[in-house]
């Protein structure tokens, strides 16, 4: 893997309009903002329809300093200008200890037909899922998180209910899709050929593990494939050259998730709650 580093300027609540004045610097009053441009022509319509919905922006320590919509948040261009927003990724694990883990959609925008964690998306940028204090930020990350599986895999609400979601941690980073989208968030990880970055201001990503029992119907348009796999399982996954991932799943997994994986049962409590972001 290769590593290159960037010069990123500091994005505040002070000059983000300056640099981005598609940024509104108030919570949304709805979760979607208009798209009319040539960004998008070509792509699936459904997913199209999903890139108005508004994210969190932030600054460089996951402070909300306003929201803007999810093409806006994923254009290379404003990532590599500094523009950061919020993140999740989701790992369920079953009574067996098996990882659900999904072969993203062909008709995605961003990281089409790679395998992944069981769901990582964007909270809003609307009042129920936007915190400003941590246990504010991770609740509403947590009504995300439900309100994404329903979505995207059918899994109820009932199924995992929010006091379920256990908060670990969250990473920054940056990574590149295909040159024009990519991801600079801050979530609650890569292959040369998706140009991984490592810098000083990316994304903010919190990491939710659940362990839950659930029934699940995935929706053809978000998920090509989607199974349970064990420790080993997806050790051999990485290992086949036929199949890819997401950048961020594999940096979870090759610098802490297999770690998690272990004390599922017992001592996963030293893990939760981190205070700190990881700059990754």
């Amino acid at each position: 893997m290769s590593s290159t580093s960037t010069q990123t300027q500091t994005v505040t609540a002070e000059n983000v309009v300056r640099l981005f004045p598609e940024v509104n610097t108030a919570l949304a009053n709805s979760h979607k903002a208009p798209i009319a441009d040539s960004d998008l022509q070509g792509y699936d319509e459904e997913q199209i329809r999903l890139m108005e919905e508004v994210c969190i922006v932030l600054d460089n320590d996951d402070n909300p300093i306003g929201s803007a919509s999810k093409k806006v948040c994923h254009l290379m261009k404003n990532i590599d200008d500094g523009l950061l927003h919020r993140a999740f990724s989701v790992f369920l694990f079953d009574s067996q200890n098996r990882l659900l883990v999904q072969q993203r959609a062909s008709e995605k925008i961003t990281f089409p037909d790679m395998w992944t964690n069981t769901c990582c998306s964007h909270p809003l940028g609307i009042p129920e899922e936007t915190g400003a204090e941590l246990d504010a930020s991770v609740q509403g990350v947590r009504r995300a998180a439900q309100r994404k599986l329903d979505q995207e895999l059918g899994i109820k609400a009932k199924q995992v209910p929010l006091e379920r979601f256990q908060f670990l941690t969250r990473i920054h980073y940056k990574a590149l899709s295909d040159g024009k989208w990519g991801e600079h968030e801050s979530e609650f990880d890569t292959a040369d050929q998706y140009k991984f970055k490592t810098d000083p201001c990316v994304l903010v990503d919190y990491i939710l593990l659940i362990k839950s029992d659930v029934d699940h119907t995935p929706n053809p348009n978000e998920v090509k494939d989607s199974k349970y796999v064990s420790q080993e399982d997806l050790r051999q996954m990485f290992k086949d050259d036929s199949l890819k991932f997401t950048p961020w799943f594999k940096l979870i997994c090759n610098t802490m998730l297999f770690e998690w994986w272990d004390h599922l049962d017992q001592g996963l409590d030293k893990y939760k709650g981190e205070k700190e972001i990881r700059r990754m």
